[in-house]
């Protein structure tokens, strides 16, 4: 290893500089400390984990991938700004430290254990990119490799989990007596899945039950796997390949990264690692490896980071926006795009009803599909991984707005029969998924500034009384709480189109409405 000194090169922390903590005295409320602490090291020199991830960002980033792609722009005051091109495409030249999505988003995958699809061309690093990720995590760069499962067309359940053993099939008095030999990736804390899309339809069920449920089965037998970070390769994430992903394993993977173009311009480093013959990942400094107590404490620290209830309240805003299909159900809760889809009507049928609204200016109209629990719980862990990773006491709206496109990617799919998509200076947003995702997020603030939510919210007024309890609550309070409730739904509905967020809110009100006629009822049976 010394003979590449240039390789194994660290940056020197701190990579984030901040204002040196004030001295303190004892807290008996140190003592009860949370998952946070995890973040903070208890021996003098020891790197804090938020440095050691950013370290291990920087070290790939210059050393490893080369990827000059700082497309996760992070602002801190007035940034030079140009326009290019007959496109007049703007380039911002970031006054803040900014990030490659393609090196960061991997790791903070690593950092969350969630699952993370590479996409791009063949020969763009996605495979030595999952490489890296196994050996940060302490394996041997011999043991990551032969535990990285290869997609092909004849791939099947045994092998891709486990063969049984041929004595035990001649022997068993019962299915319960057959051993399995599991293949070892199944019990590693980094998984890696080489062209998912050319493996079989059933064997991508198997697949599926590991990535889900953590657990393999054969013949009965079940194997529990450790909480892992996954890291699947495609060459698109269209879910074409051999065979059709299967939508409930598309639907598993939290985070997609597109492996942009190498810029010539690094050539020569390429020409280093032809001379020198050497691989990044064969390289990797042992200052960025975690082991597996870090990797937990990685993950405790990452959870514990606040999320601030005003940012909260954007995202809420913001999902709010695209499951509402008025035309779809005559029920108002039915009103919803996966109702139209659950019925097999063709969509443009379904559309072509959906009058009133202002399709345009509504950017519900711009999907045919709202978002689930699953996306918004990937959002909300990312987004806490973001504020961690670049040294933030809380999630900010940038981080939110750095990491949605990249969450969303295979989640909120485009209409592209929307009228949005037909103006001529939105034809790049058809094809440029992560510009178009990180807009319809720019334009939900827009609203919800423009409708002042942060400080005219009556609703959220009323859902905070109702979170107070209702221990010791009288039957007049409740009556006049449900009158004011009555009253509110009213001042909505009158003269008002139906968009997402106002559907939501009507929802919301009679949920309120609904408890406190259950705990009405409840106080007359007492008497």
């Amino acid at each position: 290893m010394a003979r590449f000194p240039f390789f194994q090169r660290v940056s020197a922390a701190p990579t984030a500089p901040k204002p040196a903590p004030v001295a303190r005295n004892f807290d008996i409320a140190d003592l009860y400390e949370g998952p946070l602490a995890a973040a903070v090291p208890s021996e003098p020199g020891e790197v804090r984990l938020d440095e050691k991830l950013r370290q291990a960002y920087f070290w790939i980033v210059n050393t490893a991938i080369i990827s000059p792609h700082y497309d996760i722009e992070y602002q801190n005051g007035p940034s030079p700004e140009y326009r290019v091109g007959d496109s007049r495409q703007l380039l911002t030249l970031p006054s803040a430290q900014s990030y490659s999505s393609y090196v960061l988003l991997p790791l903070l995958a690593f950092a969350t254990r969630s699952k993370c699809l590479f996409i791009g061309g063949p020969g763009r690093g996605k495979t030595a990119s999952a490489l890296l990720m196994g050996v940060l995590a302490g394996y041997p760069v011999r043991e990551v490799r032969r535990a990285m499962q290869h997609g092909h067309p004849q791939m099947t359940i045994a092998d891709l989990l486990g063969n049984p053993l041929p004595a035990d099939l001649v022997a068993a008095q019962s299915v319960d007596a057959i051993r399995i030999a599991w293949r070892p990736w199944l019990g590693m804390r980094v998984k890696i899945v080489d062209e998912y899309n050319r493996i079989p339809t059933r064997t991508q069920s198997a697949l599926l039950t590991v990535m889900g449920d953590n657990y393999a089965e054969v013949l009965g037998q079940i194997y529990e796997c450790p909480s892992a970070a996954w890291y699947l390769t495609a060459n698109d994430d269209a879910g074409g390949g051999t065979y059709q992903v299967i939508e409930a394993l598309r639907d598993r993977i939290d985070v997609v990264v597109q492996a942009l173009s190498f810029n010539p311009r690094f050539l020569d480093d390429l020409i280093v690692r032809i001379e020198e013959n050497v691989r990044p990942e064969d390289v990797v400094p042992r200052e960025i490896v975690f082991d597996e107590a870090e990797v937990d404490q990685l993950v405790a620290a990452v959870r514990a980071v606040p999320l601030p209830s005003e940012i909260r309240r954007r995202i809420e805003f913001f999902a709010s926006q695209f499951e509402l299909m008025e035309p779809a159900g005559a029920i108002f809760e039915h009103m919803s795009k996966d109702t139209a889809r659950l019925s097999g009507v063709d969509w443009v049928q379904v559309t072509a009803v959906d009058g009133g609204r202002d399709r345009l200016k509504d950017i519900g109209a711009q999907t045919t599909n709202g978002l689930s629990v699953r996306n918004l719980m990937t959002l909300i862990g990312f987004a806490k991984a973001m504020a961690f990773f670049h040294g933030g006491d809380v999630v900010s709206l940038d981080d939110v707005r750095q990491v949605l496109p990249f969450v969303l990617r295979d989640k909120l799919h485009p209409d592209p029969d929307a009228p949005f998509f037909g103006l001529p200076e939105h034809a790049a947003y058809r094809t440029d998924a992560i510009a178009w995702l990180r807009h319809l997020f720019d334009l939900s603030c827009e609203e919800y500034d423009r409708l002042d939510l942060d400080r005219d919210d009556p609703v959220r007024a009323l859902a905070d009384e109702f979170a107070s309890g209702l221990d010791g609550l009288g039957e007049r309070e409740v009556r006049a709480r449900l009158t004011r409730i009555e009253r509110l739904v009213g001042e909505r509905v009158q003269g008002r189109k139906l968009y997402g967020p106002l559907h939501d809110e009507l929802l919301h009100l009679k949920y309120l409405h609904q408890r406190y006629t259950n705990y009405l009822a409840w106080l007359g049976g007492r008497q």
